[in-house]
């Protein structure tokens, strides 16, 4: 089992920067590959990035290549996502997930967090 809880959300101005964390708790993160998706009221959850279970392969959404690095602390158990030169359809919930594979899909991960609030102001 695995608990994860996201933070460092809140309301930035366009071009700003959020760093994410998703703090894990159990002894095995280390084996888990861990992803960020986020959603807004009325669409579905979408893919953002994903890293490795050994930090390595970090993949991202087109929409925020050059903008958002994925990045692991495996002795902290969290796992992060800076987030630069953001845009205000960057708004959303975004949230962590822990996966035993590899993927981009929601059905492919394990456990979720409750969600972090990004708001983007233009």
């Amino acid at each position: 089992q695995v608990q994860l809880v996201e933070s460092g959300g809140g309301l930035v101005q366009a071009g700003g920067s959020l760093r994410l964390s998703c703090a894990a708790s159990g002894h095995t993160f280390s084996s888990y590959s861990m992803g960020w998706f986020r959603q807004v009221p009325g669409k579905e959850r979408e893919f953002v990035a994903r890293i490795r279970w050994d930090g390595g392969r970090t993949y991202y959404r087109d929409s925020v290549k050059g903008r958002f690095t994925i990045s692991r602390d495996d002795a902290k158990n969290t796992v992060y996502l800076q987030m630069n030169s953001l845009k205000p359809e960057d708004t959303a919930v975004y949230y962590c997930a822990a996966s035993r594979t590899l993927g981009l899909s929601l059905d492919q991960y394990d456990y979720w967090g409750l969600g972090t609030q990004v708001t983007v102001s233009s």
